[in-house]
């Protein structure tokens, strides 16, 4: 009976289910590896369809991001979110967010994880911080990658803005950083959604899917024009606003109502599953 109640007054519900516990079984799975391994390959695939299809040129006398990717390092690395930015981030971010307590499930784990005794609240936690922290890991060795290939291939030089005139390497550096911290944040209602799914299936392929499934629908719906106004409520109307922090002067606004939109429809999502995961049957 002793021996019961010191290990009952030692019990610390927070010291269960350690981030780095939850970061080391997530960074060993396959699906982690093979994401990594295609996200560091897209730089080289497209550095290989330059040198094979010769250098990009502007049509019809206009001249996009796409056609100044080899001018620099930074542009080629410009050039890659650009490409991603609209569907290749979004599978990771699906896929770590979506798969993380539904593979559980799937597995028989989870009823063995709560019965550990692990809080379900902190459970779920630690699953979303680290499910978010691969997912911005994702959108960082991106542009990482494709800085050094671009630097190797074309040079290191200042970006150079379609619209005319250029940013020092340094401005440009930081630029980039932006981006990608808008590109996450733009990114948080795919992870909200994913977790919700998570939550409610056993099925990791049903939350990854239904996660990328509603992000496509929502890309879809954006292109309806007579919605007017009401595709100012859709993430995906947004999703390219970090455009604006690639010229001389940038332009805030867009960011700042895409964030707000993303976060807002992410708070929502995250609030979902966590109240309904709490009061859910587990029997995975």
């Amino acid at each position: 009976m002793s021996t019961l109640t010191e290990v009952a007054s030692g019990y610390q519900a927070g010291r269960t289910l350690p981030l780095r516990v939850e970061l080391v079984r997530q960074l060993k799975r396959r699906r982690t590896l093979v994401m990594g391994a295609i996200l560091a390959a897209l730089p080289f695939v497209l550095l290989i369809a330059f040198a094979v299809g010769g250098r990009p040129d502007g049509r019809d006398g206009r001249v996009t991001l796409l056609d100044t990717a080899t001018a620099s390092g930074a542009n080629f690395a410009a050039v890659n979110l650009f490409v991603s930015a609209g569907f290749l981030l979004v599978i990771p971010v699906a896929l770590f967010c979506g798969d993380t307590v539904a593979s559980e499930a799937g597995w028989s784990s989870l009823r063995y994880l709560l019965a550990a005794p692990v809080p379900r609240a902190r459970l779920l936690w630690s699953k979303l911080v680290v499910a978010l922290g691969l997912s911005l890991a994702a959108m960082i060795v991106l542009p990482l990658v494709a800085l050094a290939v671009g630097t190797t291939a074309y040079g290191w030089g200042p970006l150079q803005i379609p619209t005319g005139g250029e940013l020092g390497t340094g401005t440009a550096a930081q630029r980039l950083a932006i981006v990608v911290a808008y590109v996450f944040l733009s990114q948080l209602v795919t992870a909200g959604l994913a977790f919700w799914l998570s939550t409610r299936t056993d099925a990791p392929l049903g939350a990854v899917g239904g996660a990328v499934g509603l992000t496509i629908v929502g890309n879809v719906l954006d292109q309806v024009t007579a919605l007017g106004d009401w595709r100012d409520f859709l993430p995906a109307h947004w999703q390219y606003a970090w455009a604006d922090a690639v010229q001389p002067h940038p332009e805030w606004s867009g960011m700042i109502q895409g964030t707000a939109i993303s976060v807002t429809y992410a708070l929502v999502l995250f609030a979902l599953a966590f109240r309904g995961f709490a009061r859910k049957d587990v029997v995975s």
